[in-house]
């Protein structure tokens, strides 16, 4: 953890004192003296947005969590832990068939599905707590919690409700149109982070079962984008948005359904859930605060423009198309911090607008990558392991295909 808090501390001082170089070389050589009005305005007027994010993030966290709360009151947890249980006893054979970590893990996949990243750290952490009970070398982490953290640093995300969040309070029509790009840009990245870490710890993919469950999910995904791939980019951009509302839609009425089935009081179920996401919620202000107004001044600076220009004439001169330049900066601070990465992205939505090519793209690589170095030092340093051995270059393949994965899938819709 101290790591990370020194990770931060410079990143946060690094974009004041850069922003700071920037406004006085355009003072010096345009004398431009109106970029410290900007800067001082951007201050305020990031801290007034980040408490419009922060009213409408207390309500989703507390809406998902509640209803995350039935499903796991009614046993549905539970009943895709039994699914999923031989898939687990082969990628993870160092984890007995019943221990209490496979549970968690599916707990804490299905919060990062629902797209409530804030809600599923804690359950991570206790599914790494009990994994750490079967470490025989406490310093140094198992091949069972490199694979989970890669696999949760692979950002898999089904019902990336904050990303729709975001785009709501930024006063999108259509919240819901970048649901398909993300659910395919994230299918990448966690399947990149299996694959490599497979490799790297010789596990037998090839084995009945594995094949099984991932072929059934190759063939579903592979005959979804055939489908996809015969459609106008009108018609992509239509089907996102029938589907992500179809889909949340229907994941609600299916937990109401069978909690009431088996007796849940699910009032009671989802106010106690709800409970949660207002402390969650509440915890986060001050990090939003900090980083959305340090990257106002960063943009207000100019500083953020001339390192983007300076890619934007290196792709130009490569021949490629500099589109998807705007939106790297939510890339570039991804793997180093989910709050500067959301003020990038809140900034990206303002600057050029919420359904502009660079908003649409930056919002997929949000909701499709992972913040790689934060979860690696939380999730170790919560059990004390110092030896990370291969999860850190397995994490990073997995967010650079993320990364890449987003920017041709969101060509293919938005383009």
């Amino acid at each position: 953890m101290n790591s990370v808090a020194s990770m931060l501390n410079k990143l946060w001082l690094g974009f004041f004192l850069t922003a700071t170089v920037a406004g006085l070389a355009r003072w010096f050589s345009d004398g431009d003296g109106s970029v410290f009005a900007a800067m001082v305005a951007s201050l305020f007027d990031m801290a007034r947005l980040s408490v419009e994010v922060m009213v409408l993030l207390f309500g989703t966290l507390s809406l998902w969590l509640g209803f995350l709360h039935i499903a796991e009151q009614a046993g549905l947890i539970r009943v895709l832990s039994r699914w999923l249980g031989p898939l687990f006893a082969r990628l993870m054979p160092d984890v007995p068939r019943g221990h209490p970590a496979i549970g968690l893990i599916t707990l804490n996949f299905a919060a990062n599905g629902l797209g409530l990243d804030n809600a599923a750290t804690p359950i991570g952490l206790r599914a790494m707590r009990e994994l750490q009970t079967l470490n025989t070398q406490p310093d140094t982490a198992t091949n069972a919690q490199i694979l989970f953290l890669v696999l949760n640093a692979s950002s898999l995300t089904l019902l990336p409700v904050s990303i729709f969040m975001y785009r709501v309070q930024q006063g999108a029509p259509d919240p819901t149109m970048v649901f398909l790009p993300i659910l395919l840009a994230t299918s990448v990245s966690s399947l990149a982070g299996l694959l490599i870490v497979a490799l790297v710890q010789r596990l037998k993919l090839w084995d009945p079962v594995v094949l099984a469950y991932l072929g059934a999910g190759a063939i579903l995904l592979g005959g979804f984008i055939t489908l996809l791939a015969t459609l106008s980019a009108a018609a992509l951009a239509a089907l996102s948005s029938l589907l992500g509302n179809l889909v949340l839609f229907g994941i609600i009425i299916a937990f109401l359904l069978i909690a009431a089935m088996r007796r849940v009081p699910v009032y009671e179920s989802f106010i106690e859930g709800a409970k949660q996401g207002f402390e969650v919620a509440r915890d986060l202000l001050p990090y939003l605060v900090a980083m959305l107004c340090a990257v106002g001044v960063l943009r207000a600076s100019g500083a953020l423009d001339f390192l983007l220009d300076g890619i934007r004439w290196l792709v130009a001169t490569s021949g490629w198309d500099t589109r998807f330049v705007d939106a790297l900066p939510t890339a570039l601070v991804k793997p180093l911090s989910g709050s500067a990465a959301r003020a990038m992205l809140i900034e990206t939505m303002s600057t050029h607008g919420v359904d502009s090519f660079p908003a649409l793209l930056a919002a997929t690589m949000q909701g499709s990558t992972e913040t790689t170095f934060y979860v690696l030092a939380v999730y170790f340093g919560a059990v004390g392991v110092r030896r990370a051995r291969h999860a850190v270059g397995c994490a990073l393949f997995a967010e650079l295909a993320g990364v890449l994965a987003s920017i041709g899938v969101c060509y293919w819709f938005f383009a």
